[in-house]
C-alpha cells in the first residue's frame, strides 16, 4: 500500500524503489510527515516523501490522504531541522485531532517566511488545523509551533524571539484560551478551493500585496467541519507558541489542554484573522 512517485523513484533509484515497494525498507509504523499522527503502510495507503537538501536527502512517509508522494527541495539547514523533527517524533504521536476526524497539518517540510519568522536560525514551522470550542461554538483554529528557537535577523544568541517578534506584529499574549483572541490587523488566512494555502502578513509598504508568512508547499486539505466553521465565521483563530510548548498531541482535547498549559505559562500568543478566499 506504498506509493512511490516517478519523481521519488528517479531520485532514489529503481532498486531502492523496488525494495520499498516489496516492504524490505518500509517501516512498520511511522509519524506522518503531514499530520504527524501514526501511520502503518501495511494497513493504509502511504506516500513516500523525499526531502532533498544541498548535501543530504531524507526519505519520510505520510498518509496518502494527507499528501501525495513527492520530492521536496529544501535548504540544508532546513533539512537538518526536519531531521530533528522526524527523529524527535519517534515513537511519539501527532498533533491535535478530533477523534472522529483527521485534522489537517502542514507537511514537515521547513517553512520559512518573511517578517517575524527570521532566517537567522531557520526552523520548521509546524502548522496544525483544528477546532477550538469557545462559548459552546466551534471555531476554526491554526496552531503554529516551530521546531527550534527563532532569533532576530543578525542575532546569533541562544535566545528565542519567536513570541516577542509576533507580539511586535500585532499578536497578543493569551491568558485564557476560553476567550476569543483579538483581531490582528493586516493578517489573514488564505483558503482557496477549500484548501489551506497560507497565512498572510501585511505588506512591507502601503498599497502592496500581502506576503506569505507561512505558505504550504502544496494546498492542504482541511476537514469538512473546519471548513464549515470557517465559512460560517469568516475568521480563523491563529495561536503560536515557542518550540516545545505544545508538542505532538493525538486528539484535539489534548491539544486544547496543551494550549491552556502554554497560556498559563505565558508561552502563547494569538490573533483572530479574516478568512481570505473560499
Amino acid at each position: 500500500m506504498l506509493d512511490v512517485s516517478d519523481a521519488v523513484r528517479a531520485e532514489i533509484g529503481e532498486a531502492e524503489a523496488d525494495r520499498l515497494l516489496a516492504g524490505e525498507n518500509t517501516p512498520g509504523e511511522y509519524d506522518c510527515t503531514s499530520c504527524r499522527t501514526r501511520g502503518n503502510p501495511r494497513h493504509e495507503r502511504t506516500s513516500t516523501v523525499l526531502f532533498v537538501g544541498e548535501e543530504t536527502a531524507v526519505l519520510a512517509f505520510a498518509h496518502a490522504a494527507c499528501i501525495p508522494s513527492q520530492v521536496v527541495t529544501v535548504s540544508e539547514d532546513q533539512l537538518q531541522g526536519a531531521v530533528r523533527t522526524l527523529t524527535a517524533g519517534e515513537p511519539g504521536t501527532g498533533p491535535g485531532h478530533d477523534p472522529g476526524q483527521a485534522a489537517a497539518a502542514a507537511p514537515a517540510a521547513p517553512q520559512a517566511g518573511p517578517g517575524p519568522q527570521p532566517a537567522a536560525r531557520q526552523a520548521v514551522l509546524g502548522v496544525t488545523c483544528g477546532q477550538v470550542l469557545l462559548d459552546d461554538t466551534l471555531h476554526p483554529a491554526i496552531v503554529v509551533e516551530p521546531t527550534g528557537p527563532i532569533a532576530r535577523p543578525g542575532s546569533d544568541g541562544p535566545g528565542d524571539d519567536f513570541l516577542p517578534l509576533l507580539i511586535e506584529h500585532g499578536f497578543l499574549p493569551v491568558d485564557d484560551v476560553a476567550r476569543q483572541p483579538s483581531p490582528v490587523a493586516g493578517w489573514s488566512v488564505l483558503l482557496a478551493m477549500g484548501q489551506l494555502h497560507a497565512i498572510l502578513q501585511p505588506p512591507a509598504s502601503p498599497g502592496a500585496q500581502p506576503v506569505a508568512w507561512w505558505q504550504a508547499h502544496q494546498p492542504l486539505a482541511v476537514t469538512d467541519g473546519w471548513r464549515t466553521a470557517a465559512a460560517k465565521s469568516h475568521t480563523v483563530l491563529v495561536y503560536a507558541a515557542p518550540a516545545g510548548s505544545i508538542g505532538q498531541q493525538p486528539r484535539e482535547d489534548l491539544l486544547r489542554e496543551a494550549l491552556e498549559k502554554a497560556a498559563a505559562g505565558g508561552l502563547l500568543v494569538a490573533g483572530t484573522m479574516p478568512l481570505a478566499g473560499t
